[in-house]
């Protein structure tokens, strides 16, 4: 079964500094149905106007994934971890059992537009860590590129949850079909461009649900950028 849920319909909130739509429930967006998926929680996605962000703040027991679109994400944690996580970087933050960090832009001119995923995780209690790696566009074009996994697996940064998450960049003639794990979810999140997910069109900001489903074919990508998460039930 695919299930279609359009950009549209996700929830937004616009507090002049931030502009963010939620594709779950988040702060004070609140939509029973739309909670998460599997033990995907959160995919927010931001843009933070030139010289403003995000204070410092806490987090406790969940895994946190930084996927930057355009401009350069200032981070800076209680771990000591001073970075800028530019386009084409992943970062991964496991809050474990506390860490405090913030995240500015702190261009002057420049929107900076991320991705914020929190993945929850297989294990609590345990120390915090941070973990940031540059992926290639030439690692992603038509085809699905591992990206975050439990174990690490391709260079991938290492998450500590069930959970492995792809990236991939389609378009004109790319593709990509691959088997599904039986009795797992499948959530596809298109970042910008148009893909089609089993035959289904998507636009920027649109994901497709999947659950019992052989086969995950991508396809008629025009400019399209995508994530794929492999999830636990």
């Amino acid at each position: 079964m695919l299930t279609l849920r359009k950009s549209s319909d996700r929830g937004f909130a616009d507090h002049g500094w931030l502009k963010s739509f939620h594709s779950f429930s988040f702060a004070g967006y609140h939509d029973p149905a739309h909670m998460g998926f599997g033990n995907l929680r959160v995919i927010n996605e931001d843009r933070i106007a030139p010289g403003t962000g995000f204070g410092t703040h806490g987090h406790r027991d969940m895994e946190i994934i930084s996927y930057v679109l355009e401009g350069n994400l200032a981070h800076k944690d209680t771990l000591g971890n001073v970075k800028g996580i530019p386009p084409g970087d992943v970062q991964r933050m496991s809050a474990g059992k506390g860490v405090q960090h913030s995240e500015f832009n702190h261009a002057d001119d420049q929107t900076t537009h991320f991705l914020q995923i929190w993945i929850e995780p297989n294990v609590t209690g345990i120390p915090a860590s941070y973990e940031q790696k540059t992926f290639a566009d030439a690692d992603k074009r038509g085809k699905l590129r591992l990206v975050a996994s439990p174990d690490g697996a391709e260079g991938s940064v290492l998450i500590h949850a069930d959970a492995r998450v792809y990236a991939g960049l389609f378009d004109g003639a790319e593709s990509a079909a691959v088997a599904l794990p039986a009795g797992r979810k499948t959530y596809v999140h298109l970042v910008r461009g148009e893909l089609e997910a089993n035959g289904k069109p998507l636009t920027a900001g649109d994901a497709a649900l999947i659950e019992n489903e052989a086969n995950l074919s991508l396809a008629n990508g025009k400019s399209a950028e995508v994530l794929v998460f492999d999830l636990a039930p």
